[in-house]
């Protein structure tokens, strides 16, 4: 019985391996654009990225198309874990989905608080609300034994259900203009996916070509594209693990999750921050960083998510409905509550989002979110630094 609980732990250190790494390139990619931004070389990257290949620009192909990428992979994340892994039991699901709640609901109202007299701004309360999970797991792979196992197993649990949040989040609040034809045929594809994942059909292919066209329906129904990789990901067969012996890449689900692994943290991920981070720092000012929109972006990341993570995870153990990670102590909770403020990826997609068409707010959001998620990350490695080193937590761990 023992054997069989472990297979889904081995798979999920596997995931926190490549998306530390995943990270890292995310961070050089994310500086590169900034360089380029403010380079010689700013006409040629902005016009590029306004480009048009086809019936989309440059900039849409990365943000609507290799994005669905992302979002297959994350609802494929999302569907393991909550069914065979990590969330796949309600003791498991209390600490990382209470302080998953805070720490979205937090950083929203910090970021209202900030923008209540700005209301232009306020369709942005979204973006502070998101955890970078490559770049927080990054951030931890350079601290390396330091940090308790344990805490790196919750902070991807927390942002795991951090995701599945961002999602319900752009499907209610950035869908607009529907188109009820394109998006009656999307909901008729969903179903023939249901249909084939009932029927147990176990090769990807049919699953792969019916995405493909899920995806484009979705891009014409006024509902945002990538959310057709999310529908794809939760009609993907999943066969729950069967011990150590037991072959996990026979599964569709895990066949298409480990294919993933390798493209997305280091092609689809660092394109995306590439094409996006890169904004001018020309002219800023001081004034510029404690405008409303950026000070409520970059303050929701970094005290809000503190706040909320911090504070509700408080409450769910002080109550008695959950335990720390084990050999984790409350300085550890301190940092990783801050690493949860790096907000990069999502963040930046939900800002895309909440003011299309509006570079001047797009830009002010891309400088809240750069500063705030580098203040997070600086505060977070520099407290867990200074906490115990694992397995010499504090006396308060009981």
């Amino acid at each position: 019985m023992q054997e069989s609980k472990q297979r889904p732990v081995s798979v999920f250190r596997e995931f926190l391996d490549g998306e530390a790494a995943g990270g890292i390139i995310l961070m050089v990619a994310a500086a590169l654009a900034l360089i380029v931004a403010n380079s010689p070389l700013a006409e040629t990257y902005f016009s590029v990225l306004h480009a048009y290949l086809g019936p989309l620009s440059v900039s849409h192909w990365v943000n609507d198309g290799l994005m669905a990428v992302f979002f297959l992979l994350v609802g494929l994340e999302i569907k393991r874990e909550m069914l065979d892994g990590q969330l796949s039991t309600w003791p498991r699901r209390v600490l990382p989905g209470i302080a998953a709640a805070g720490g979205m609901l937090v950083p929203a109202l910090v970021y209202v608080l900030i923008n209540r007299d700005n209301g232009p701004a306020l369709s942005g309360w979204a973006i502070p609300t998101a955890t970078d999970i490559a770049f927080a797991l990054g951030v931890l792979s350079l601290l390396g034994s330091r940090v308790p196992a344990s805490l790196k197993v919750f902070l991807t649990a927390l942002a795991i259900i951090d995701d599945l949040g961002a999602v319900i989040i752009i499907a209610i609040f950035y869908t607009s203009g529907l188109s009820l034809a394109y998006l009656g045929a999307a909901f008729a594809v969903i179903a023939v996916l249901v249909v084939l994942n009932r029927m147990r059909v176990m090769t990807l292919v049919p699953y792969l070509v019916l995405g493909a066209i899920l995806w484009v329906l979705v891009l014409k129904s006024g509902v945002h594209a990538t959310l057709a990789g999310v529908a794809l990901a939760l009609t993907i067969p999943l066969e729950r693990s069967a011990g150590i012996g037991h072959d996990l890449h026979h599964s569709p689900l895990h066949r298409l999750e480990h294919g993933l692994h390798r493209i997305v943290p280091f092609f689809v991920i660092p394109i995306f921050g590439f094409a996006n981070a890169g904004v001018s720092l020309a002219g800023l000012s001081f004034g510029a960083l404690i405008e409303p929109l950026t000070l409520g972006v970059a303050a929701g990341l970094v005290v809000g998510k503190l706040v909320g993570v911090l504070g509700s995870s408080a409450l769910a153990i002080r109550l008695g409905l959950a335990d720390l990670p084990a050999h984790a102590g409350w300085s550890h909770m301190v940092g990783i509550s801050l690493l949860c403020g790096i907000g990069f990826t999502m963040s930046l997609f939900i800002g895309l989002l909440a003011f299309a068409g509006d570079v001047a707010l797009q830009d002010a959001v891309k400088v809240g979110i750069l500063a705030g998620s580098f203040i997070a990350a600086i505060l977070g490695a520099a407290v867990l630094l200074m906490a115990p080193a694992a397995g010499g937590a504090e006396e308060d761990t009981e």
